[in-house]
C-alpha cells in the first residue's frame, strides 16, 4: 500500500489559493454511512418502520447510494429483512464485524475470526461489498495487531472504510430513547434542529482541520449509525447540507480521494478518525475529538435545546 507524506506545511497562503480557485470557494463533498445495522430497534420505531423510513428519505432526497455497515450477529429474521430493505434499494452492505468486538481487548486470532465470520455472513446480500468499518474505529492498539490486521484486510481484497466526519449521534440516540421512556415530552422540531445542528458542528470542524493539513477539502465520509433518529431527521440534515454547498458523493467515490492511501505509522489505542490521524501525525495532539463528541456537552445542550430546562 503506497504511503502518502504528510509533511506539506500548511501556509494561510496556500489556503487562500485553494479557496480562490474553487467553486464557490471550495469543493465539499461527502459520503453517508450508517453503522451497526441492523441495530436494535426497541424506542419509538420497530425495525421496519425505520428502515422503510430511511430508505423513503434517501430517495426522496435524491441520495442514490449509501453504505451500511452491518454486524452479522443480528442477522435474525427481521435483521436480514431489514438489510434486504436496504440492499434491494441499491444501497452498499459492508462488513462491521460479527458482534462488534474492542480490538483494544481481542487478540488479533480473534479479531480476525470474528470479520471472517461477519464476512461469511454477509455475502447473501446482493449490493454486499468487501468494505470493513473498525468498530469503535479501533484498528489495533499494538504494531502486531495493526498490521496483522492490515494484511487481512489485504489478503481478503477489503478497503478499509475508515471514516473522516466523526460524530456522537449514537449518544444523541441515546439521549432521545431515555427521554421517551422517562414519558418526557419530546417536541420533534426542536429534536430536528438540535441533532442538524449538532451533526453541522462535527462536519465543519473536521472539514476545517483537513483543510489546515490538506489545503483542501477532501471527499469526505460521514459516520452516522442506524437509529430511529437517522430515519427521522436525515432528510433535513441532507437539506443544511446542501444548504452550505456540500455534494452527497456516493462511499465507492468517497474512498477513490488520495487520503485513501494513507498509511499512519503510529499506533492509536483510540482514533478520531482519518482526518484525526493526519493532524496526529502533523504534530496535533488534542483537539482530535470535536466538542461536539462530549457527552457532558451533548448532554447540557439537549437538556436545554430539546427539553427546555434550566440548570
Amino acid at each position: 500500500m503506497k504511503y502518502i507524506s504528510l509533511t506539506t506545511a500548511f501556509t494561510p497562503l496556500l489556503l487562500l489559493i485553494t479557496l480562490l480557485n474553487s467553486p464557490n470557494g471550495i469543493s465539499k463533498e461527502l459520503a453517508i454511512t450508517f453503522d451497526d445495522s441492523p441495530r436494535a430497534a426497541k424506542g419509538l420505531l420497530s425495525g421496519p418502520e425505520r428502515a422503510n423510513k430511511l430508505v423513503a428519505a434517501l430517495a426522496k432526497h435524491q441520495v442514490k447510494q449509501v453504505a451500511f455497515f452491518s454486524v452479522s450477529k443480528h442477522l435474525n429474521t427481521e435483521g436480514i429483512t431489514r438489510l434486504n430493505t436496504y440492499s434491494d434499494a441499491g444501497h452498499l452492505i459492508a462488513n462491521h464485524s460479527h458482534d462488534h468486538p474492542d480490538f483494544n481487548t481481542s487478540s488479533l486470532t480473534q479479531y480476525i475470526n470474528n470479520f471472517l465470520q461477519a464476512d461469511k455472513q454477509l455475502k447473501q446480500f446482493s449490493t454486499f461489498t468487501k468494505m470493513y468499518r473498525f468498530p469503535y474505529l479501533r484498528e489495533g492498539n499494538t504494531p502486531e495487531k495493526r498490521d496483522g490486521m492490515r494484511a487481512t484486510l489485504d489478503k481478503f481484497g477489503y478497503k478499509n472504510a475508515y471514516i473522516t466526519l466523526n460524530t456522537y449521534d449514537w449518544y444523541i440516540e441515546n439521549l432521545f430513547q431515555a427521554a421517551l421512556a422517562k414519558g418526557k415530552e419530546v417536541n420533534l422540531e426542536r429534536m430536528k434542529r438540535f441533532y442538524v445542528e449538532v451533526m453541522i458542528e462535527s462536519i465543519e470542524y473536521y472539514d476545517t482541520l483537513a483543510i489546515q493539513y490538506l489545503n483542501r477539502s477532501p471527499k469526505h465520509v460521514l459516520l452516522l449509525h442506524e437509529m430511529d433518529i437517522s430515519a427521522l431527521f436525515i432528510g433535513d440534515l441532507i437539506d443544511e447540507l446542501r444548504r452550505r454547498d456540500w455534494s452527497i458523493i456516493s462511499p465507492e467515490q468517497a474512498y477513490n480521494d488520495e487520503i485513501s492511501q494513507m498509511v499512519t505509522k503510529k499506533v492509536l489505542s483510540y482514533n478520531p478518525g482519518r482526518i484525526g490521524e493526519i493532524a496526529r501525525d502533523k504534530g496535533q495532539k488534542k483537539q482530535l475529538w470535536h466538542k461536539s463528541l462530549d457527552e457532558t456537552y451533548l448532554t447540557e445542550k439537549f437538556n436545554k435545546d430539546v427539553l427546555l430546562l434550566k440548570k
